[in-house]
């Protein structure tokens, strides 16, 4: 909680289960009211352990797509109360740890959308993400 600003962190989630444990790690949990992982229907074993370190699990019972997940994210979020919400991705190519800075722009009242980068962050392309989107749908 910032300046008693409810904080829910939302994790749309997609065959996460290898990545969700070291994210979670990273998560700081004296800043950070609720957690809420939306599956988006995957294969692997995402929802065990999501339910193992007690999040809210919500699961389609279709793939809806990131678009359609990212829906379920905020609804769920301000359904269950939260003042703040921060998307992270369950797939660690965000840093867990520029929740506390994101969630203190958020709560200063100054910002109203804060953005992550995973390019600045180098983890992505280290990663094998590319640089620009190459596909021939994207031209």
């Amino acid at each position: 909680m910032i300046d008693n600003k409810k904080i829910c962190v939302v994790l749309p989630a997609y065959n996460a289960g290898r990545t969700l444990e070291r994210t979670l790690r990273e998560i700081p949990m004296d800043v950070v009211d609720d957690i809420i992982l939306v599956d988006d229907f995957s294969a692997d074993d995402t929802v065990e352990v999501a339910r193992r370190h007690n999040l809210f699990v919500f699961r389609h019972e279709r793939n809806k797509g990131y678009g359609g997940n990212q829906k379920t994210c905020y609804r769920l979020a301000l359904e269950r109360g939260a003042d703040l919400v921060i998307m992270l991705h369950p797939d660690y190519q965000y840093s867990p740890k520029l929740l506390l800075p994101m969630a203190s722009l958020l709560g200063s009242g100054f910002f109203d959308v804060v953005l992550g980068s995973r390019i600045l962050g180098v983890g992505a392309l280290a990663g094998g993400m590319p640089y620009t989107n190459t596909s021939p749908t994207a031209r």
